[in-house]
């Protein structure tokens, strides 16, 4: 099985000629199957030898973030070929860069000249405002002048003398603000000149371009009248403080009219050109726009490749670049046809050179996933990546994840709209993935569609086992109970009491085919009846589960060669699990296999079943009852209490064997190592000498990163596992009861969700009870989604994950590993162009 275990990895030694170095490199980009290492830790990323190469690909990128940039601010669509074009060669590298180069100075001097253009058709736009606006502050004006003319006249001789203000007289200014500024500026035109200047303002209707950010702006033409050169200073610096601009207006109308056709003939010139301007700026990005992703996808090929070459280390002639990196054993042969493509393609006369290294090293932990696989091992990995060659749990996890997810939310409605949703998402899954939806939540749902797949499935399989469709059961062969209820009781919704014996003649001695009866959704017993049955299978399919992890662990002790473990704790393991909690299922199938209704003997009638938890406690403490029921015995079976005293002791005899076995076999193999390296010592061994300790795990192994090597730290480590088995397997087995426990719940929610919504839709028997029903449905529907299947399920699916990692893991997974992260074109391009 490709999940069982990981692949096997080996460490290698990889010589390349300088000139073939990059085409090398290439192909294992395209294949991903090497991780190299930094043979040159201790140089900084700025003194590396292709660091200038990484910089000029840099630069590159950010040329072409610069035209996605502009190609997005026109809203011009990027064309997405779906090509994944080949690292370009070192040559064609300047190519690239002097295209980027070209397309770059190019747009910049088209959006400089349109900025110009822009700048100027603005200030002509704004200047013709002012010219027709300003007519009417002069016609106002010359209004003014009359009425001071006719007073002049009425003036007596004595005051003659007074200084009197012409109109005539009066200096102006005209111009534009942006209209938010005006309140503020007119105030300040106030004070700073005491109310001797004359402010006249009219807002410009249409929105005005701005050319350097090219918002739409409102602004506001206005004209000040002042008296003497003073005010005029003052005025100018109040305008400039504010950033009103002033345009020159000519005082007679005929000036006026004149300077208005000119401008007018200029703007339209400018229309013209800016047209142009515009029409070659769209071409150009329109014709950038279909290969900017290839761009993108290129440059990045190249910089990624500089930056693994400078991973690697010169020979002493710098002719030859060596390179470490982990490679998967079994595509020792693939890696090498690649590297000879890539030779041949630089036009090398010299073949590169892969050999295998010896090391101590502990490599990476890798797993080769598919779409269907990936999601589940991305589940077991988010608990720690498995140790090296250590049992992976991934496989198992398919079938055992969405099977204990079902038992809590086994309901067939609800897990028909999860398959539903799920379906849609692998059916679509091409355009979906194409459309690189960035919000978290799609991803992680995206990711995980097969885990939610099969969590649907499972849970329909579930619903018809439990027989729960939107709460409501559902009778498909027929009821295996008769029960006589009266024509009021079934119209006020009276339920009986089930009880399946001969006496009341309501079992027919024929069970129901596939699942609970749907007779029990109407029995006034059916939580007491349903939760018995679920918290039975919730102990017996955890039991299960645990005792499926404990004998996991036994590929890994022979795996990595300590059989010796398999007697010291794998059967001390499985012997407390069994003797305890295994023989607890076994009283459940005796309690339901032995005691039946309608059974001829009255000890084996339902009445006279023992509780399977007071027999449990009795057993754990000695304790057993001595006097019966009458007619009814107080075993299940001859020789029950001897046989429970004997497991009982032995689970805790090998407590002691579980605690004490593997650091008394270290302690022995130790003694033993030191009496060999005595020996050879004495025969001539050099005294420094490194002697391998059989009972030592040897990093060859791989197993499990540091290992105890003092008796001190193997007893300790010893006797916290002990007591974390021993304590852990009682409320492991307690903890499996959250499988009865959220599947009650699930249901209890969904019966109160139809009797106190949807049933009260279907009791209006009028026209409008369609409408009101409509709205009611929609009502249902919409808590049905919400807390029904998204709260309830990622609550399941929290409580699932949690007993894989805890639980089920926790008996055979060490989880010390690091994952396999080779260099990959693949991988690389998974982060969107632009997105940095």
């Amino acid at each position: 099985m490709p999940l069982f275990r990981s692949e096997e990895m080996t460490l290698c030694q990889l010589f390349l000629q300088s000139e073939a170095a990059y085409a090398c490199v290439a192909e294992l980009g395209e294949l991903g199957l090497a991780q190299f290492r930094d043979l040159n830790p201790d140089v900084s990323a700025f003194q590396r030898k292709f660091v200038n190469e990484v910089r000029r690909c840099d630069e590159m990128e950010r040329k072409l973030r610069y035209l996605e940039k502009e190609i997005k601010r026109d809203d011009i669509p990027i064309l997405d070929t779906g090509e994944n074009p080949e690292a370009p060669q070192p040559r064609e590298m300047i190519d690239l860069e002097a295209a980027f180069e070209k397309l770059e100075n190019e747009l910049r001097e088209v959006n400089q000249n349109s900025e110009a253009l822009k700048k100027n058709f603005l200030e002509l736009t704004e200047l013709k405002h002012i010219l027709r606006k300003t007519q009417t502050f002069f016609d106002e004006r010359e209004s003014l002048m009359e009425t001071e003319s006719m007073t002049r006249a009425l003036i007596p001789e004595d005051v003659t003398s007074r200084q009197v203000v012409s109109p005539q007289n009066l200096g102006f200014v005209a111009g534009v603000i942006l209209r938010e500024r005006l309140p503020a500026f007119e105030r300040m035109l106030w004070r700073a000149c005491r109310g001797n200047v004359f402010l006249r303002q009219a807002e410009i209707d249409a929105a005005l371009e701005d050319p350097v950010t090219g918002d739409q702006v409102y602004k506001s033409v206005f004209i000040i009248f002042f008296q003497g050169d003073q005010l005029k200073t003052r005025v100018k610096k109040i305008c400039e403080g504010f950033r009103a601009t002033l345009y020159p207006c000519p005082e007679t109308p005929a000036e006026r009219r004149e300077m208005a056709i000119g401008v007018m003939t200029r703007i339209e010139d400018l229309n013209t050109v800016l047209g142009q301007t515009q029409d070659h700026r769209h071409r150009v990005l329109v014709a950038a726009a279909k290969n900017i992703k290839n761009w993108f996808v290129k440059v990045r090929k190249i910089k990624s490749i500089y930056h693994t070459l400078n991973l690697f280390n010169l020979d002493v002639t710098q002719k030859c670049l060596i390179a470490e990196c982990w490679i998967p054993v079994t595509d020792m042969e693939t890696i090498q046809m690649s590297l000879r493509r890539g030779t041949e393609r630089s036009g090398s006369s010299v073949p590169p050179i892969l050999n295998r290294m010896m090391t101590r090293e502990v490599p990476p932990t890798y797993n080769r996933t598919n779409k269907f696989t990936a999601g589940f091992q991305n589940l077991v990995d988010a608990y720690g990546v498995a140790t090296y060659r250590e049992v992976n749990p991934a496989s198992f996890t398919i079938v055992s994840f969405p099977f204990l997810f079902s038992m809590m939310f086994g309901d067939a409605g609800h897990g028909l709209l999860m398959t539903l949703f799920a379906l849609w998402m692998v059916v679509k899954e091409k355009p979906l993935a194409a459309k690189k939806i960035q919000s978290e939540i799609w991803v992680i749902c995206f990711a995980g569609r097969y885990i939610m797949l099969l969590m649907g499935l499972f849970s329909i399989y579930a619903g018809f086992i439990y027989n729960d469709v939107f709460s409501k059961g559902v009778n498909i062969f027929g009821s295996a109970y008769k029960v006589n209820l009266t024509d009021h009781e079934l119209q006020h919704h009276h339920s009986g009491m089930l009880v399946p014996n001969e006496a009341n003649n309501h079992y027919r001695q024929t069970p129901y085919p596939f699942g609970v009866d749907p007779i029990w959704m109407m029995a006034e017993n059916k939580i007491p009846y349903l939760n018995a049955y679920k918290m039975k299978i919730s102990i017996i399919f955890g039991v299960v589960h645990m005792g499926f992890g404990v004998i996991l662990g036994i590929w890994n002790h022979r795996f990595f060669g300590r059989n010796m473990n398999i007697l010291v704790e794998f059967v001390p393991q499985i012997i407390f699990l069994i003797f305890l909690f295994g023989y607890l299922c076994i009283l459940m199938f005796i309690k339901w296999t032995k005691y039946y209704a309608g059974a001829e003997d009255q000890a084996l009638t339902p009445g006279c079943a023992p509780s399977i938890l007071i027999t449990f406690i009795g057993m754990v403490l000695f304790k057993y009852d001595t006097v019966a029921l009458d007619g009814c015995e107080n075993y299940m079976y001859p020789g029950q209490e001897t046989l429970q005293k004997v497991m009982i002791i032995t689970a805790v005899l090998v407590v002691p064997i579980l605690l004490f076995g593997k650091p008394i076999l270290f302690k022995m193999e130790m003694n033993k190592a030191k009496n060999h390296a005595t020996l050879h010592n004495h025969n001539g061994t050099a005294e420094g000498e490194d002697v391998e300790v059989a009972g030592v795990p040897q990093t060859e192994n791989h197993e499990g990163g540091d290992e105890p090597h003092e008796f001190s730290d193997v007893m300790i480590h010893q006797a916290i596992h002990t007591i974390e088995y021993v304590l852990g397997s009682v409320s492991h087995t307690a903890s499996y009861l959250r499988l009865w426990a959220l599947s009650l719940a699930h249901s209890q929610l969904s019966e109160v969700l139809w009797l106190m919504v949807l049933r009260k839709g279907l009791m209006f028997q009028d026209w409008y009870g369609g409408v009101i029903l409509y709205f009611i449905f929609a009502a249902w529907a919409a808590l049905t989604v919400s807390i029904l299947v998204l709260m309830e399920g990622l609550s399941a699916f929290l409580h699932t994950l949690r007993l894989h990692w805890v639980e089920f893991q926790s008996k055979f997974y060490a989880g010390a590993g690091y994952l396999f992260v080779p260099f990959s074109f693949e991988n690389i391009m998974e982060v969107q162009p632009g997105e940095e």
